[in-house]
């Protein structure tokens, strides 16, 4: 028996309830960014505190992740959802009308939290939703473009509500969206049904990953400040984590979810992207506001064909190469295009123009970057079993979320020794000379970021299948 159109037309109102809920999720890693400095302006608070606004973010969403996936299909995926948008309304609230910074922090930390639980909640649910191999692909191929192109229609939309309303906006436009979202979640998507093999909590790894995860988002996050006591005790208690998992007779993260190679590669994979996709963004970002005068909005604009590279990209790979190919081949592909744009943007400078010297690097990145994740994104959740559905989910998020924070740190890091070299012996009072010596330590980031992706292609090559996976 067909289904009939009422129920497809639902399955991809779900789809637009899903994005909705992982946009918010993702755009909030940049959209704050660009509203730092009004906030500190208005609130008086230091530059040494002011990385805090973000970093707590980070640190609630990326320690808390695998705990909430595996809680998802303890209490139902569409409980986790709801109550995922409920506290990202009421954080985002409160932060943007925050009175003075320890409010802010708070309100973006639990923001944060709330992001941990909604991430892999919908992307369970997308998982759950559509297990048709067409239909699944075009979903996924949809929710890999949000996913991708979230930071940079962060920077947009934080520029534009920056620049003709406040910046408290870019906080409090997450209220309307969560309420849209929250009454499209209620509306379109049905409860789960109760079963009874759902497992139980494992408390041990749940306090050794949430401890482990905290310790290395954290590491990475403040690297600059005398952090790396805890890269090492992040690292030591995931990996008394993966042992326990191997005994513990409910584990957190069942190793069948993430030994298989297919799910493995797609999650180093996703891993690897995120590394790229965000040390690259920041500093390409920092270029066009800080040599080529670019305003806010014009640098949000300027990503848009990035996006565009991005949805195409990973609309073809995953709705026409994964189901034919596996994921191997968009993927590896996807790394060497995203090399091929970083290194062409090694070559800018200060009289480069976006047309020429921009725009066609940064449509080969995104198109590079589009191919990587959306059918990662597919492979990492396929074949599991529906009560493995969350922590999958929650697994493929965590890579994204430990990938960027690693990579921005590590390429931060290259680009500040980079700079802090080019600018021995000379006048650093000179703007000539401090504008070559960032576009040097920007390039050097450049760099950084193609080598991980060559590195990247290499590593999935050997780790991923060939041919279709099953789903």
């Amino acid at each position: 028996m067909t289904e009939s159109t009422k129920t497809v037309t639902r399955r991809w109102w779900v789809l637009a309830v899903i994005c909705l809920a992982q946009l918010m999720d993702v755009l909030d890693v940049t959209i704050v960014n660009i509203a730092l400095p009004g906030a500190q302006r208005e609130l008086g608070f230091s530059v040494g505190d002011r990385q805090w606004i973000v970093t707590a973010y980070s640190l609630a969403f990326g320690s808390l992740l695998l705990l909430s996936g595996r809680v998802s299909e303890l209490i139902g995926r569409r409980t986790m959802l709801v109550a995922g948008l409920l506290l990202f309304g009421a954080a985002s609230a409160v932060a943007g009308a925050a009175p003075n910074f320890t409010v802010l922090v708070t309100g973006r930390a639990v923001q944060g939290v709330a992001g941990a639980i909604l991430a892999p909640a919908a992307l369970s649910l997308l998982s759950t939703t559509f297990t048709d191999a067409k239909e699944r692909a075009t979903a996924f191929a949809v929710f890999g473009g949000v996913s991708g192109s979230g930071a940079a229609i962060g920077m947009l939309l934080g520029g534009v509500l920056t620049e003709y309303l406040d910046w408290r906006w870019t906080l409090f436009v997450n209220v309307g969206i969560s309420l849209v979202t929250l009454a499209g979640a209620a509306i379109l998507i049905p409860r789960q049904a109760k079963t009874g093999d759902r497992p139980r909590l494992d408390l041990p790894g749940t306090l050794l990953a949430s401890a482990g995860l905290f310790c290395l988002v954290y590491g990475f996050a403040d690297i600059e400040a005398n952090s790396w006591p805890f890269l090492p005790g992040g690292v030591l208690l995931l990996a008394v984590f993966g042992w326990w998992q191997t005994r513990a007779a409910h584990p957190l993260l069942p190793p069948r979810v993430i030994l298989d190679r297919t799910r493995g590669g797609a999650n180093l994979a996703i891993f690897i992207g995120g590394v790229g996709l965000f040390g690259a963004f920041l500093f390409l970002n920092y270029y066009l506001q800080e040599i080529l005068g670019f305003s806010p909005i014009m640098t949000g604009l300027a990503f848009l064909p990035m996006v565009a590279g991005l949805v195409l990209a990973g609309g073809i790979c995953t709705t026409q190469l994964y189901p034919r190919l596996g994921a191997k081949i968009p993927v590896v592909a996807g790394m060497l295009l995203a090399a091929g744009g970083m290194a062409l943007l090694t070559r800018i400078g200060r009289d480069s123009s976006y047309a020429a010297d921009i725009l066609g690097p940064l449509m080969l990145f995104g198109a590079g970057i589009g191919a990587i994740i959306a059918p990662s994104m597919d492979a990492g959740t396929s074949g599991v079993e529906p009560r493995d559905s969350g922590v999958a989910s929650a697994t493929v998020n965590i890579a994204q979320q430990i990938g960027g924070s690693i990579g921005v740190a590590l390429l931060n890091s290259f680009a500040a020794s980079a700079l802090a070299r080019q600018l021995v012996g000379k006048d650093a009072s000179s703007p000539v000379v401090r504008a070559d010596a960032a576009i040097h330590s920007y390039a050097t980031a450049f760099w950084g970021s193609t080598a991980v992706f060559i590195v990247g292609a290499v590593a999935c090559g050997l780790l991923l299948r060939d041919g279709k996976t099953s789903t």
